[in-house]
């Protein structure tokens, strides 16, 4: 079927209705999204926001009324004019502004993409920053081209046992239900790869995903041509063990440079998002080879026209792999690269602490003619980190720079807010939100009535846990602890703190309980309650993490605390919008400088929700002495027990004395105008400097277009 056919279910009037859900570009476009709330908003709530699923689903009684009715369609023929203006190359601000590149792509290569719950192909940050640049890129017209896995299995539901415990389970998807199609070759056919791994040739499918002008292709191992155990090299996200993953980067490595040649796509730039991409460049520089190169011409190729971004300052979280892995599964890889065998190796050779290994950054960082960092600090870490690279470099010369990262403002800010801000910025501020200017108009926004879009957006928040633990409840028969634990005794009234994020041991998710009777004091004190929401998951095989994860749903079920703690299982995207939205402070205490950078603040902030964290990551250039909170000690680093202690007590001290006398402290109207104050600030400094807009804008002028204009230099 092609897009312009109408779907025989469909009235003639709504046409395109089905290409509009296909395209993830509704998700952040506020008449898209209305469109089909008002066409069952019952079924859109059922569907979790899921319009290919309502569309699968809907009567033909609904479908129908809304086409009978002059306001639907008014707002449905918004949307399709706006969906087609989005899908226009021309007059963008690439093509305004980078003329002379033009008629070039970028492709974008992550192990995970996060642009909506309907499609689980993410875990956690990486996914959610990889989503947000290509959504970015699709508003800017940045020809990009994104390349990742299709999982069919995504990632794991999470469940917690009566005893608190993390369970996970996987649900197949149903590829109906989900807005993606197969990939179709220049001569019509569905494209598929081969790519030579061990002593085999696994065939790979490419699925197509649209996000207005910007194209995802995801690859699929599960073809019944391929062995059963191939089948499920890509099934599910980060799953199996380490002979699971270097087969996996194979894939989309080798695979993905592979599919984009057999769909007729040659890119003037790679950019490869984590060392799980590092593959790329051994079939580049295969490529090359065949076209008569040498290998160190074909390197220097590749160095011209690739970009490198590391998001990991924990040592252990680069990949690397045993030599004879990597020799074992690539051994049908080498064709025309085979006298070059040992020096592809070298590339890649690297020891971060566990002896001589393959590292997978250490060949991103060799092969790259640019690498950056995620924050400023994140930048002086890696410098640090991977110093043997350069062993007669000064630390600051080392070539490793930093873009620090940014959130897709249209995704995360709340449609209360975005009222308020058209109202008092401007019907266009959308289009000017990296603008700092545009920004100072947050100032004038009447106090009373930022106050009250956040108390409704709290609202929203609790009226969601309720309904959460509801449904657990009914269709899951869960227990009476569970229900407390999910939330239903906080106060919607009451202060807030969200911490959600992967509960891992350097996130310190139980450092808030150093001192419980503190703690407890602080949170149930007469007049001035407090309550603090956790959600996240950890990684399957994290058993350390998953104990953290277990300790503080017990504190949740602990009378001490008065009920004020409550733990949201399964956190998603969908969850991850309520939270950033309905919280009033965001928690976080990484142990510095373990976190890179870090966007779940960011996307509170723009949100009035101001930060309260470590100096860590992206808080480290962007806290201002009153947009937000600084948590620090002062410890001796060397000492971990030392640090969390003091860490603990500098909270607290916040808590007692900043943070709560803020927020409780009332006009006669019951208006915190101390409070509104951080608020403003939070959002006026975080919005233009912490936004995709802003990174992607960096990432274009700074790396892209000086990498396609290298490419355009050497063929003339």
């Amino acid at each position: 079927m092609t897009l312009d056919s109408t779907p025989s279910h469909l009235p003639e009037r709504l046409a395109r209705l089905e290409d509009l859900a296909g395209d993830l570009w509704w998700g952040w476009h506020a008449d898209a999204r209305t469109v089909f709330r008002r066409l069952d908003y019952g079924l859109w709530r059922a569907t979790a926001h899921n319009p290919v699923r309502m569309l699968r689903l809907i009567s033909r009684d609904k479908l129908d009324a809304a086409a009978a009715d002059p306001s639907f369609a008014e707002i449905y023929d918004r949307a399709i004019g706006a969906l087609d203006a989005a899908r226009a190359a021309h007059n963008t601000w690439w093509t305004n502004t980078m003329p002379h590149v033009s008629g070039q792509t970028i492709a974008y290569f992550s192990a995970e993409f996060a642009l909506h719950q309907s499609l689980p192909i993410y875990a956690g940050g990486l996914g959610v920053l990889a989503g947000d640049h290509c959504k970015e890129a699709s508003d800017l017209g940045v020809p990009l081209i994104g390349v990742g896995f299709m999982y069919p299995q995504g990632y794991f539901h999470q469940h917690i046992s009566a005893e608190g415990w993390q369970e996970e389970s996987y649900e197949r998807l149903n590829w109906a239900d989900a807005p993606i199609e197969p990939a179709l070759t220049a001569d019509g056919k569905p494209c598929i790869t081969a790519v030579p791994l061990g002593d085999r040739s696994v065939l790979v499918a490419v699925w197509r995903v649209r996000l207005g002008r910007v194209t995802l292709y995801l690859l699929d191992t599960s073809l019944e041509e391929n062995a059963p155990w191939d089948r499920e090299l890509s099934a599910r996200l980060y799953g199996g063990d380490r002979e699971t993953r270097i087969q996996q980067e194979i894939i989309l490595g080798v695979g993905g440079v592979r599919a984009l040649k057999a769909l007729g796509i040659d890119p003037g730039v790679f950019h490869l998002n984590e060392g799980h991409a590092g593959f790329v460049v051994l079939q580049r520089i295969r490529d090359l080879i065949e076209q008569g190169s040498s290998f160190d011409d074909a390197l220097a190729a590749i160095r011209r026209t690739t970009m490198f971004t590391t998001h990991t300052p924990v040592p252990a979280g680069h990949d690397a792999f045993p030599f004879s892995m990597v020799e074992k599964h690539l051994a049908s890889c080498w064709g025309t690269l085979g006298a070059n065998r040992d020096r592809f190796l070298a590339l890649g050779s690297y020891d971060n602490g566990g002896g001589v290994q393959f590292n997978m950054t250490a060949l991103a960082i060799r092969s790259a003619g640019s690498t950056n960092a995620v924050s400023q600090l994140h930048g002086d870490v890696t410098r640090a980190m991977f110093a043997p690279m350069w062993p007669d470099v000064e630390e600051a010369k080392r070539p490793v720079s930093a873009v620090t990262n940014g959130v897709h403002l249209p995704t995360w800010i709340a449609g209360d807010l975005t009222d308020l801000f058209t109202r008092y910025l401007g019907a266009g501020w959308i289009d000017r939100h990296d603008d700092p200017a545009l920004w100072e108009g947050v100032l004038a926004i009447p106090d009373d009535e930022l106050w009250a879009v956040r108390q409704s957006l709290r609202r929203y928040l609790f009226t969601f846990i309720r309904e959460r633990a509801r449904q657990r409840w009914v269709e899951e028969h869960v227990g009476i602890p569970r229900i407390v634990a999910a939330g239903t005794l906080l106060e919607p009234e009451a202060l807030t703190l969200g911490f959600a994020r992967r509960f891992t041991g350097y996130k310190r998710p139980e450092l808030v309980f150093h001192d419980p009777e503190r703690l407890a004091r602080i949170l149930n004190a007469a007049g001035r309650p407090v309550q603090i929401i956790f959600a996240g998951k950890s990684h399957p095989a994290d058993d350390i993490g998953k104990h953290h994860l277990q300790r503080v749903y017990k504190r949740a079920l602990d009378p001490q605390f008065g009920g004020r703690i409550a733990f949201v299982d399964d956190y998603d995207l969908h969850v991850a919008h309520f939270l950033v939205q309905g919280c009033d402070v965001w928690l976080n205490n990484p142990r510095k400088p373990l976190e890179a950078s870090g966007t779940s603040g960011m996307k509170a902030a723009i949100n009035g929700v101001p930060h309260l964290s470590i100096g860590d990551g992206w808080w480290a250039e962007g806290f201002t002495g009153a947009n937000g909170w600084v948590i620090d000690g002062g410890a001796n680093p060397d000492n971990p027990d030392a640090v969390d202690a003091a860490d603990a007590q500098a909270l607290y001290r916040l808590l007692e004395e900043e943070v709560v006398p803020a927020f409780y402290e009332r006009d006669r109207a019951n208006v915190p105008h101390r409070w509104i104050a951080t608020v403003k600030q939070a959002i006026r400094t975080v919005a233009p400097q912490f936004s995709a807009r802003r990174m992607v804008k960096e990432y274009a002028q700074r790396m892209y277009a000086p990498a396609l204009e290298r490419k355009l230099e050497v063929r003339s």
